[in-house]
């Protein structure tokens, strides 16, 4: 039986970062699929930001919106043997009109590949994706229901929903 999701709530971008650095501790991360969710400036991209430098990515992160994929290598991450890079996808389906344009795409070989695979907007990709190990849920908290902000310090609520093993070991890191 797979534990219950997890919520937790980030107050400001440095409380998304520390979240980041925690899951970015766990040597789980290296090989793992996390679905990305949330509406437009919920903070998954920010999310996937802090992640990336917390691995040991450099130079500059882009958001996938218009490429759908972007690859990233973190050459000196901890949990890799020395010398061998991390391979990283950041995906991003928004822009999807069929859940069929993933299969025309070709992801299914790097998706197949080791790594990390991050995924925003999954269910634009339906049932052609892949299981995932673990689903990260991100919607934004705002102070005022009639002015809601999309700004970075604004609360998020997080909820951390476990998928597979691998996703069990995140969560567990999380918690730590």
């Amino acid at each position: 039986m797979r534990p219950a999701a997890w919520v937790t709530q980030w107050a400001s971008e440095a409380e998304t970062q520390a979240f980041a650095r925690r899951l970015a501790a766990c040597p789980a991360i290296v090989n793992c699929s996390l679905s990305l969710q949330g509406d437009l400036g919920a903070g998954k991209t920010t999310l996937v930001r802090h992640l990336l430098r917390a691995l040991g990515v450099q130079g500059r992160i882009k958001s996938p919106t218009y490429a759908v994929v972007e690859p990233h290598t973190a050459d000196a991450c901890a949990h890799q043997p020395p010398g061998v890079p991390l391979m990283i996808w950041h995906f991003d389906f928004y822009r999807f009109n069929d859940p069929r344009e993933w299969e025309d795409a070709g992801f299914r070989e790097l998706f197949t590949s080791p790594g990390l695979k991050l995924v925003e907007w999954p269910e634009r990709a339906a049932a052609y994706l892949p299981p995932m190990d673990a689903q990260i849920h991100l919607q934004t908290a705002p102070m005022n229901d009639a002015f809601p902000s999309d700004d970075e310090d604004t609360p998020r609520q997080v909820t951390v929903t476990p998928l597979s093993p691998t996703g069990e070991q995140l969560l567990a890191a999380l918690q730590a």
